[in-house]
């Protein structure tokens, strides 16, 4: 059985050590994140452990247990000495739709920038909108004047 090594290459794991998020989350993430943008579909195969291994200079078990993770939230699936594949979809927005949404998102990261944000300052407020968008946690909210020390 021959692979298409073209989707082989649409993945390429990066981590990011100063994130906090253990390793095999972050391949975890990356795995859906591709399936999102439209660039993992249905049947197409992930890297080798060994490559992702090679690659990333990790422990093999990362990768297993990242795989198996996957495999649990029931978006790939393994067949034995063949490789791991995607298995169904996640939502995706259409490419139109992407570079639309894009756009805004890269103007809206310049403004937080010109702001005073860094890095963890806009990730934290992203978390939040989208903690508050899912009904989880109310959204902080900024001191009133005149309020201080107020019971």
């Amino acid at each position: 059985m021959e692979l298409d090594k073209e989707v082989e290459s649409r993945v390429r794991f990066v981590l990011d050590p100063g994130s906090g998020v253990p390793t095999y989350l972050q391949l975890v993430q990356q795995v859906e994140q591709a399936m999102r943008l439209g660039v993992l579909r249905d049947g197409d195969r992930l890297p080798r452990i060994k490559d992702v291994v090679e690659t990333l200079a990790i422990n093999p078990n990362t990768v297993q247990k990242a795989y198996r993770e996957l495999t649990t939230r029931g978006v790939v699936s393994t067949q034995q000495g063949v490789g791991t594949f995607v298995r169904g979809t996640l939502p995706v927005v259409d490419l139109a739709g992407q570079a639309a949404l894009r756009r805004q998102l890269v103007a809206w990261v310049r403004a937080a920038r010109a702001a005073g944000l860094d890095r963890g300052g806009i990730s934290a407020l992203v978390a939040s909108v989208l903690h508050e968008e899912a009904g989880a946690v109310p959204a902080a909210q900024p001191p009133r004047p005149g309020r201080a020390g107020a019971a």
